[in-house]
């Protein structure tokens, strides 16, 4: 209930600011209009005050359509560093799903699940958010979040909502919280992985999936991920890593031997105009799939939702990534 209100407030904030916003814009451009065509200001300005309709219709649209449109983006990335035996590898890449905002809408989150196993992956790679305050968000989606089918398995980290460190539970609340979600993904078969490594194997090549909890160089997000312990035994071998905020890979990550890098956090704002997204404004890889030195890293917009329930011009997405000799 406490998010649901919060998300209410957030949502009708929203509008008032693009009323004020739409106002003060009407009353210029009638400003204009009266001086340089001699149109009646009053008349216009009433005329403008249509344009107040956009913003709620434009959420409803967003909340009720948009968000319930996933998109399936597909990319390929060239490596020489990648093993043949892993030639045409098939991981999709999924991030964000913030169970509560799919509260009431369990059949879209299935329909979601479907979508990925129908493009057959090799791997998943979930890049944390799994929920947005408490495990208990999770209990009407274990059965499609456990439907996920892959070669080698679906392989998880944490985001920073996960540690539950936006309720108001006390610290042996929040550790209780934190078992509970550790549980739910091993019965949903997935394998979270808490600053550790899985060698997946082909005949005599290997590649490694490492995971690191959240880590971020912003004080305004836990940091809690050890990567040289995630590391450890994978020295040598083509190197997938799964960290939830993308700002950690210009903090730790580039100039070391981790040729991919697959992150979530940013939501693209949940809000695009024109290709242009106010998360560049915080973010310097906010959305998509970025390469500096050989390094790539891709920025998945997520499933779900937080602040407000709608993506404007930021579908939730699913990314078939295949790697490539």
């Amino acid at each position: 209930m406490k998010i649901m209100t919060f998300e209410l407030s957030s949502t009708l904030m929203i509008i008032l600011l693009c009323w004020i916003i739409l106002t003060i814009a009407d009353l210029a451009v009638c400003g204009l209009l009266k001086l340089v065509f001699h149109i009646p200001f009053k008349k216009a300005f009433l005329w403008g005050l249509l344009a107040l309709l956009l913003p709620p219709v434009i959420i409803a649209y967003g909340s009720l359509i948009e968000r319930n449109c996933f998109r399936i983006k597909e990319i390929t990335i060239n490596t020489t560093k990648l093993p043949e035996s892993f030639d045409g590898y098939r991981i999709v890449h999924i991030s964000d799903i913030h169970a509560r905002s799919f509260e009431g809408r369990e059949k879209h989150l299935q329909r979601a699940m479907d979508k990925i196993n129908e493009l057959k992956p090799d791997m998943v790679a979930f890049t944390g958010d799994l929920i947005t305050m408490t495990p208990d968000e999770l209990e009407n989606h274990t059965h499609a979040l456990g439907s996920l089918k892959t070669r080698d398995g679906i392989f998880s980290v944490l985001g920073n909502h996960d540690y539950s460190m936006y309720s108001d539970a006390s610290t042996e609340a929040r550790q209780k919280h934190m078992e509970n979600l550790i549980d739910s993904e091993k019965a949903m078969g997935w394998n979270l992985l808490i600053d550790e490594n899985r060698i997946i194997r082909r005949g005599t090549d290997s590649i490694a999936v490492i995971g690191v909890q959240n880590t971020s160089p912003s004080r305004h997000f836990p940091s809690k991920g050890n990567l040289t312990m995630a590391s450890e035994g994978t020295e040598g071998m083509f190197r997938i890593l799964l960290t939830h905020d993308p700002m950690h890979w210009e903090a730790e990550i580039l100039g070391k031997d981790y040729p991919l890098t697959l992150s979530g956090h940013t939501h693209a704002m949940q809000f695009s105009l024109l290709g242009w997204s106010p998360s560049s404004l915080m973010f310097k890889q906010y959305r998509g799939l970025y390469t500096k030195g050989g390094q790539s890293l891709h920025v998945n917009p997520g499933l779900g939702e937080t602040i407000f329930p709608a993506r404007l011009g930021v579908r939730p997405e699913i990314t078939l990534i295949t790697l490539t000799r």
